[in-house]
């Protein structure tokens, strides 16, 4: 398929903005407050309700958010964390930050999310919790990594940078699924301030300690100040944080676009139902719904399954040319330079090193038309040679 000089470049995600949400940012600029006042205030609450939480933490980045679950959570040196090998390095990092040691375990195959099995072969006396990552916007398997993390005695952790709006069985990510879950706005995710991200707990000593955390470590809280007041300028930092707080612009344009994440969602099974069908019959596995739960489809990650010349890179190759912005995700963690001088490999990693060797990310956002979805299948199509 000769590539189409005329066509827009599409990417595989873009934000979604609307005038309510430009009016809602510039709102904030006509205020005295811009940092830490009342629309982050109603920004946590409303996520805390969307995902039946009972406390919600706004920090600067999706990354961010890691670092304070991992830091509220009690991670430190000694400490081993099982995460997925197939996710954003981004999720081990985090454990790393304090001085953890990330332990990669495998996905199952037929989900892409960390396999209980092979969790239950990772654990060891040093285990201190479990991070799981709901890959592509499907939920994890929450109740029995639940139970595994209950009977070694650790914490279950989420990552749901791609998850917001998915549910389990009835239960929405970022509920009591686990102990805290995390969540990223970045441009990219399914909703967005900018930059952003928040964590999920229903503990409130969890919650205060993150609040703690994404403000160097300080607090006037009477209640919690280790030293009497000599007024009321005073102030203690207690312990080593960081500068990781929301702006209320963020907090604006991210309270603006929950409002509209189921639309932004259902936009998206929309788009990835246009796939299932458009794509049957390829030499392609798709990415399948969860029978016990709602996948946000985040991503609709494809696994090409013929050797070369037809193979993946080929693909991917061939659809850039055409201006359509595939993506890969994601390299696994253990393959970059920086853990491979760790001494980390993808010993043990088959279903994670199969994925990777074959996986395509197709575009898929609420920004889209059905147009787009029609272009991308059909140079698909063209691509395997196939009509229609």
């Amino acid at each position: 398929m000769p590539p189409d000089a005329s066509a827009p470049f599409l990417p595989y995600s873009r934000p979604l903005v609307s005038e309510e949400d430009v009016a809602a940012v510039a709102e904030v600029l006509r205020d005295p407050i811009i940092s830490q006042g009342a629309r982050l205030e109603a920004f946590e609450r409303a996520f805390a309700e969307k995902m039946r939480a009972a406390h919600a933490v706004a920090f600067s980045s999706g990354t961010a958010a890691l670092h304070g679950m991992c830091f509220a959570a009690g991670i430190g040196p000694g400490d081993e964390v099982i995460v997925p090998a197939l996710t954003f390095a981004g999720t081990a990092n985090a454990v790393r930050y304090l001085g953890g040691t990330p332990v990669f375990a495998d996905v199952d195959p037929a989900t892409l999310c960390l396999d209980p099995e092979a969790v239950r072969a990772a654990l060891t006396p040093r285990t201190r919790a479990i991070l799981t990552v709901d890959f592509a916007g499907r939920p994890s398997a929450y109740a029995p990594l639940r139970a595994l993390a209950a009977d070694a005695g650790c914490l279950l952790l989420a990552d749901a940078a791609h998850a917001p709006g998915a549910t389990y069985r009835g239960r929405p990510v970022g509920s009591d699924l686990a102990a805290m879950t995390a969540f990223s706005f970045n441009p990219v995710k399914n909703m967005t301030s900018a930059e952003g991200g928040m964590v999920t707990t229903a503990e409130a000593a969890r919650a205060a300690r993150l609040r703690q955390f994404r403000v160097h470590g300080m607090t006037r809280d009477p209640d919690r100040l280790e030293a009497p007041s000599p007024g009321g300028w005073y102030y203690e930092q207690q312990f080593l944080g960081f500068n990781y707080k929301l702006s209320e612009l963020h907090a604006a344009l991210g309270l603006s676009q929950l409002r509209r994440l189921e639309a932004f969602n259902a936009r998206r099974r929309r788009l990835a139902a246009f796939y299932d069908k458009a794509l049957a019959g390829l030499p392609l596995r798709l990415p399948t719904a969860p029978p016990d739960g709602l996948h946000a489809r985040h991503l609709y990650p494809v696994q090409v399954l013929t050797p070369p010349p037809r193979h993946r890179d080929a693909l991917f190759a061939e659809l850039r040319a055409a201006g359509i912005g595939v993506q890969v995700h994601y390299i696994p963690v253990p393959m970059h330079p920086d853990y491979r001088r760790m001494g980390y490999s993808m010993a043990g990693l088959p279903h994670t090193a199969q994925y990777y060797a074959r996986a395509l990310s197709l575009p898929l956002h609420p920004a889209m038309n059905d147009a787009d979805a029609e272009r991308v299948a059909a140079a698909v199509r063209a691509f395997f040679g196939a009509s229609g």
